[in-house]
């Protein structure tokens, strides 16, 4: 309760989501929900996103394949996952007995079909509130070039994945990737093709070396660099998307504390995700929430809504 006797109003809407609070847990860093159901109440994050799902299952790289940073942690992982037709057998059934728990499914793959192939199979499972589409995969058919670092192949991928998402009225939410020139640039034309929503930013492309052995400490050479090294660029390329872009904006990088959420918020995000730090506290998430209650309190904030773009410049 505030001093003025009314409870803060946490809930925000995401491209008709409603969620409870802003707080998400990421993709990646919470593997299908279920595995974390024992640790945290479920119920009290906005939502979750699964861990990114393929049209078949992989095993991803080989180790080592993460490794701790001065500030965060470099990842490797490959995208490993059981592949949407397991998710949708072993993992959606028990989840859709959850209550008051919303689901949002990551989709990926390594060509335009694949994408539709996941979604089109994730289209008949029951439970889900959104799709989240990971577009910083290397595009097969192009040499590698990561969707989502190509104008073209950003606008061909997101509008196939938008009209097939549409069949089940679901909201597509583009995840986008920090390594281009304009981020900006790449959030409108997400939005252009038919985009909800757009959530930001993926790992930075970084790499490590033993001085020791001289060999580098990531199997695959480089990998991707999150938690609170990245924050102050994340913050600001939100900002910038924020300014570009008509659609809700999900801002993510380096949060660990509710004020870090609080940053997100002003700089113009509509919810956040909490990635990175469930490595290091299971229940960062949860905790994040309760903070972020008691700043509100605090600072006398009826609608945590009304932060969203709320930065005093000057």
């Amino acid at each position: 309760m505030s001093e003025r006797g009314a409870a803060t109003d946490l809930g925000v809407t995401i491209a008709g989501v409603a969620l409870k609070n802003p707080v998400i847990a990421a993709s990646g860093t919470f593997g299908y929900g279920v595995e974390f159901e024992d640790i945290v109440s479920l119920d009290r994050l906005g939502a979750f996103v699964v861990k990114g799902l393929s049209r078949e299952p992989m095993a991803g790289n080989p180790p080592p394949r993460v490794v701790e940073t001065a500030a965060g942690m470099l990842n490797s992982i490959g995208l490993q996952n059981i592949g949407v037709r397991a998710f949708l057998e072993e993992k959606l059934p028990h989840l859709n007995k959850l209550r008051n728990v919303v689901v949002i499914a990551n989709v990926f793959g390594h060509s335009r079909e694949e994408y539709e192939d996941v979604i089109r199979a994730l289209n008949d499972g029951p439970g889900i509130a959104a799709y989240e589409l990971n577009v910083s995969c290397p595009n097969t058919k192009c040499g590698g070039l990561s969707f989502g670092t190509h104008v073209h192949l950003l606008a061909e991928v997101v509008g196939c994945s938008k009209r097939l998402a549409e069949r089940a009225s679901r909201p597509l939410i583009v995840k986008l990737s920090p390594n281009v020139t304009s981020i900006a640039e790449m959030a409108s034309v997400a939005e252009q093709v038919g985009a909800d929503a757009v959530s930001l930013v993926n790992t930075f492309v970084a790499m490590a070396i033993d001085p020791e052995t001289r060999k580098p400490r990531i199997s695959n050479i480089t990998a991707g660099l999150s938690g609170p090294a990245i924050k102050p660029i994340a913050v600001r390329m939100v900002w910038e998307v924020a300014e570009a872009v008509k659609i809700p904006v999900i801002g993510m990088g380096g949060i660990a504390r509710a004020e870090d959420a609080v940053e997100f918020l002003l700089a113009g995000a509509s919810a956040v995700e909490v990635g990175t730090a469930s490595f290091w506290d299971p229940r960062a998430t949860e905790q994040i929430v309760r903070d972020l209650e008691r700043w509100c309190v605090q600072h006398r904030v009826a609608r945590i809504a009304d932060l969203t773009g709320g930065m005093i410049a000057g």
